[in-house]
């Protein structure tokens, strides 16, 4: 929900070799307010959907990460009583064959925040487990999935934040959310080469929680919707070059907090579901930013869902 997957809000690059294939929803909570197992798949270049294997159990508050060409991961979550889970389900590309890590998460969590380092690592950083948010940063080292959680989590206790906005190769953003106990527009930097966090000088538009993510990778990442009170459609742009953000004149089709972002190497992002429940899925072409809303969005409404993709 997909910084930087959030969201993802999971976001990995597109290098040289990769084919874009598909994105993926996992997950999340439905209008009825019970948790779903259900992933909806939208195959590249069509943006056709299906709906493919589910997840191992019902699970909502999840949230993704990549490894492309290789498997996609959802990561935590909560049952319909609100108990965390350290459960990490792997999708095999490009079958989604589906089978659950033996070692999940170092503790049971929801609302964390997915990213990733393509064909390098996975990580699974701050959460909830009812009480406060969280600082701690898991590391999934690729391709064996051994995991590891890093000396030095994150700058602040950080949840109900966008999935990881990740620059494959060079640094992961974690944008907005909720640190401690008060929401923040505060972006946190992890930087890949040696797993050091920092807070960046520049910040999002608004404070806010609750965004989802998606990421051109190489170029930016975008913090997209959220709750300041009440929903907005705000999406923040982070040029990963200069590290500063701006806003983009064409934000959601609809305000909405709690949805899922994935993308499409450099040709789109997607933020799809959300809240107030919706099935809409809003696609931002790249490099231009403008956005459409897909003829078929998800297969039931949904928000707390992930965010994943094979591209």
């Amino acid at each position: 929900m997909s910084l930087i997957p959030l969201g993802i809000l999971a976001a990995s690059g597109s290098g040289s070799g990769t084919i874009s294939i598909a994105g993926y929803v996992a997950g999340g909570r439905l209008s009825s307010n019970n948790p779903t197992s259900t992933v909806d798949k939208f195959s590249f270049p069509t943006d056709s959907r299906s709906t493919t294997t589910s997840l191992s159990v019902v699970n909502e508050q999840v949230d993704g990460m990549s490894n492309v060409n290789v498997a996609g991961y959802v990561l935590g979550g909560a049952n319909s009583s609100n108990t965390p889970k350290d459960t990490v389900d792997k999708f095999a590309f490009p079958d989604d064959t589906r089978t659950t890590l033996a070692t999940g998460l170092s503790g049971a969590r929801y609302q964390v925040i997915g990213f990733s380092n393509n064909a390098v690592a996975g990580y699974s950083a701050g959460g909830d487990v009812g009480t406060s948010p969280k600082d701690t940063v898991d590391k999934f080292a690729f391709p064996d999935d051994t995991r590891t959680t890093l000396g030095t989590g994150l700058p602040a206790k950080t949840a109900q934040t966008t999935a990881g906005l990740a620059n494959d190769g060079v640094a992961a953003y974690v944008a907005a959310g909720q640190s401690s106990s008060s929401d923040t527009n505060a972006i946190r930097k992890l930087l890949f080469s040696t797993d050091a966090t920092s807070t960046l000088g520049a910040s999002v538009s608004s404070v806010r929680r609750l965004p989802s993510g998606f990421t051109n990778s190489g170029v930016a990442g975008y913090v997209a919707g959220g709750l300041t009170g009440s929903a907005v459609s705000t999406v923040d742009k982070l040029t990963f070059s200069t590290e500063s953000t701006s806003v983009l004149a064409t934000g959601l089709s609809a305000a909405r907090f709690l949805g899922a972002g994935f993308a499409n190497g450099l040709v789109a992002g997607y933020n799809a579901g959300g809240n107030p429940f919706t099935t809409a899925v809003d696609k931002f072409a790249f490099p231009s930013e403008t956005r459409t809303t897909l003829g078929t969005g998800l297969s039931a409404a949904r928000d707390f869902e992930a965010g994943f993709q094979n591209s």
